[in-house]
């Protein structure tokens, strides 16, 4: 129960990375410019896997969900940071959190098991070839993406479940510019040490499985490689995988950091400016490794071009 002399709060105040006026508004103006772009970014990677026949395969289709899946995360959590940096007012409700909490939540442990599909992919795409098309047909693509967006939503509802099932109290100053549930649990005015405890259990599993799956399908690739003696053949696993491990390392060093390793209750000024990098930057990032490099992507851009009269 809650103590008579404690209040019980309806609404958080997320203090926000500054409290310095200019600032703020110099951050609105290039936060806003990286959200831009990272939709737009998204979006035309859905839109090119969706135009160009040539992109209709297994990597591209996982490719164009997990587009999806930034753009779902960026518009749940960077219009409210957004809003706070305009007005300088970080006032939240409790029921903005609970779903702000949701959609990120899901979004990301959904991002954490299609990684390890992805990954999966790309092992069976070039250690087992000949069962590659009959492994990865259109149903079985569809039903692994489907188990990814369903395992993740169910995970977060137990996740958020157990973290506002706790009451509230003041003061309710949270000092990040997102609802951060373990942050958000600190504000809680009960024992939560068993809430700790399952939290962190589902943490480590919707992180660490994903990454066992990744690592065992990277390090039979490697062994695969290492007995290719064609040069041709190990440039095309390596750049085939270079940009799916650049996006893994990002994602799960980032995540690993946040919710795996504990933290002081000292260290949020830290907590926030990682987080930063993964609310903000990597989903900027992810289209861009994506892209830069890849032949297919250019020439459908190309295409998508000439076909709308762009260039000639």
């Amino acid at each position: 129960m809650v103590s008579e002399n404690v209040t019980s709060v309806k609404e958080f105040i997320l203090l926000g990375l500054t409290s310095h006026r200019r600032t703020q508004l110099f951050l609105f103006g290039i936060i806003l410019l990286i959200y831009l772009l990272t939709i737009l970014g998204n979006l035309l990677i859905i839109i090119l896997v969706q135009v160009d026949f040539q992109l209709h395969t297994p990597m591209y289709f996982f490719l164009s969900n997990l587009a999806g899946m930034e753009i779902g995360y960026v518009t749940s959590t960077l219009p409210q940071m957004l809003g706070q940096l305009l007005t300088g007012n970080g006032v939240i409700s409790l029921a903005r959190c609970v779903t702000q909490s949701y959609v990120a939540l899901t979004m990301g442990s959904t991002e954490c098991l299609l990684l390890g599909v992805m990954a999966y992919d790309r092992y069976i795409a070039i250690c087992h070839p000949l069962t590659y098309a009959s492994s990865m047909d259109r149903m079985h693509q569809r039903l692994l993406a489907a188990s990814c967006w369903t395992v993740g939503c169910l995970f977060s509802v137990v996740y958020v479940a157990f973290i506002f099932h706790h009451p509230f109290c003041s003061p309710n100053h949270i000092n990040h510019f997102i609802c951060k549930l373990p942050v958000v649990l600190r504000h809680a005015c009960d024992d939560t040490t068993i809430t700790k405890a399952i939290v962190f259990g589902l943490s480590a599993f919707i992180v660490l499985v994903p990454l066992l799956v990744i690592l065992s399908s990277y390090g039979l690739i490697l062994y695969s490689v290492l007995d290719m003696r064609s040069t041709t053949g190990w440039r095309k696993a390596f750049f085939t995988c270079g940009s799916h491990l650049m996006v893994v390392t990002l994602f799960y060093g980032t995540v690993i950091s946040m919710y795996i390793i504990p933290h002081s209750d000292t260290g949020q000024d830290r907590d926030k400016q990682i987080a930063v990098f993964y609310v903000v930057v990597t989903p900027l990032l992810n289209p861009i490794i994506y892209t830069l490099r890849n032949r297919e992507v250019h020439k459908a851009a190309l295409k998508m071009l000439k076909d709308f009269g762009f260039i000639a």
